[in-house]
């Protein structure tokens, strides 16, 4: 998160996320929150992803990835810029580990650049890239931080794709390959996996819209990429299971609620195919319901791809389910958008607040969405792997001041806690993010931090957000 230019944002399609206000919330004001209301083994983390953040992109033998090439594509990213420093944590990372230690916080959540572990996306493993992630991974371990290890977050290796990338049934046996020296090289360390980081965005942006690398446009790429995302997802779990003891296993799911613009069948007819495309697509093959043709049946066409077996082995037994959540989506009928039929509702108050990525502070949604899960048979433990947002920081001489984001967090917790005490196992909550990054094709502007990156001198200061949940995790 990113994240992030979201999959929420499907122009495309003539839908935009939608800001309408709600203030509906637990029992008890935000402000009397605190730590112990969650319970003692209630985990608090901060999550990252690998090029967001590391930068060193020719360091060590590594590769370029899609998001090398996409981003140093003219007209690809908003602001013009790109991956190469981002926060330069390759070099920082033991100073951005004391901040994650400094804050309290139980767990680091990161991901592995595949192109650093295997150049050449199959055969030979890079030593030095394998090495660095044992670096931070240590750094972790010595700090008393729990490292989460998210296997893919979006930077699939070049090489890959000019192979054909996830629309390549290939794919399977390349990650299934990555998979296998990274459980080799770390299982005796890291217990806590995530196999997939939003295959739903991965997908749709950058094989359906083209907004993501690799910048592919149409559903004819598309198909084929959710089939064998879904494999990969699977066998990814597998392969863990068998040669990581004690292995907690999970992939995140963005999922967010969709409301129609009304009551009217029209309208909801919209907020049904949404609902299939943006939260239901990857979650229920997993656990084994099937594609969610019912919701939309043009994803009738992924069984194109579907070989003999194959329903059987996209089913998976996670541990945990991982749910992100930024905002809500509301759907409104249009004759004049192909596929769709659906565009942008226009907001119904005019004080709606909205973030600098355009979403609805919607603190309402992250409960819905926890009840909703809950309820699928095979989803036991919940994490909220990601939830958070970008405002516009205030720097004043060594301080930096955001209000609205300890405020955005105050609501989102207070509704996380509701559905906790009615019952959804909910067992952890971690933060987008640990410090401003790359945004994606946003660039830098979005700041999403509880720690401010100047980007220019690499400077770190802890946010007035940063410092809240120091203060709110000490208890």
């Amino acid at each position: 998160m990113n994240r992030r230019e979201s999959i929420y944002s499907i122009a495309a399609l003539g839908l935009l996320l939608n800001s309408i206000p709600n203030r509906c919330f637990s029992s008890f004001a935000s402000d009397n929150l605190t730590k112990s209301h969650f319970g003692d083994d209630f985990l608090w983390g901060v999550a990252t992803a690998a090029y967001q953040i590391e930068g060193a992109i020719n360091e060590a033998g590594k590769s370029p990835s899609i998001w090398d090439t996409f981003s140093h594509t003219k007209g690809k990213i908003k602001t013009g810029e790109n991956g190469d420093i981002a926060c330069s944590f390759y070099y920082k990372y033991k100073e951005d580990l004391d901040r994650v230690k400094q804050l309290h916080f139980d767990v680091f959540r990161f991901s592995l650049a595949w192109t650093r572990i295997v150049p050449n996306g199959y055969g030979k493993p890079n030593q030095k890239g394998i090495d660095f992630y044992h670096r931070i991974i240590d750094a972790c371990l010595e700090r008393g931080i729990q490292p989460w290890v998210t296997l893919y977050h979006w930077d699939l290796p070049q090489i890959l794709e000019d192979k054909g990338g996830w629309k390549n049934r290939d794919i399977v046996d390349w990650f299934s390959e990555y998979t296998h020296t990274c459980a080799k090289a770390y299982g005796d360390k890291v217990k806590n996996w995530l196999i997939l980081n939003e295959p739903v965005a991965s997908s749709v942006l950058g094989y359906l819209l083209g907004i993501h690398a690799p910048g592919k446009r149409g559903f004819h790429h598309l198909y084929p990429v959710i089939h064998h995302t879904a494999l990969c997802q699977a066998e990814g779990t597998r392969i863990i299971r068998n040669h990581v003891d004690h292995a907690n296993i999970g992939s995140t799911f963005s999922y967010s609620p969709i409301h129609p613009k009304s009551e009217r069948g029209r309208h909801q007819k919209i907020a049904g195919k949404l609902d299939a495309l943006l939260n239901r697509l990857f979650l229920e093959p997993a656990l084994g319901m099937g594609y969610p043709i019912d919701g939309w049946p043009l994803l009738e066409n992924i069984y194109k791809y579907v070989k003999e077996g194959d329903e059987e082995k996209i089913k998976v037994d996670f541990d945990f389910i991982g749910l992100q959540n930024y905002t809500r989506v509301i759907a409104e009928h249009a004759f004049y958008i192909p596929l769709l039929w659906g565009k942008q509702a226009s907001p119904k108050r005019k004080e709606a607040e909205i973030t600098e990525m355009g979403w609805e502070v919607y603190p309402q949604g992250i409960y819905e969405m926890l009840k909703r899960v809950s309820k699928y048979k095979g989803v036991d433990k919940i994490y909220i792997t990601e939830n958070g947002c970008a405002f516009p920081d205030v720097l004043e001489g060594n301080e930096v001041h955001d209000f609205r984001r300890i405020q955005f967090y105050k609501d989102y917790l207070t509704q996380v806690l509701k559905a906790k005490r009615e019952g959804v196992n909910i067992q952890g909550y971690f933060c987008w993010s640990l410090m401003d990054n790359f945004e994606w094709a946003e660039g830098y502007k979005p700041r999403f931090g509880l720690v401010h990156i100047d980007y220019n001198t690499q400077q770190r200061t802890i946010k007035d957000s940063g410092l809240w949940f120091k203060k709110f995790l000490e208890e």
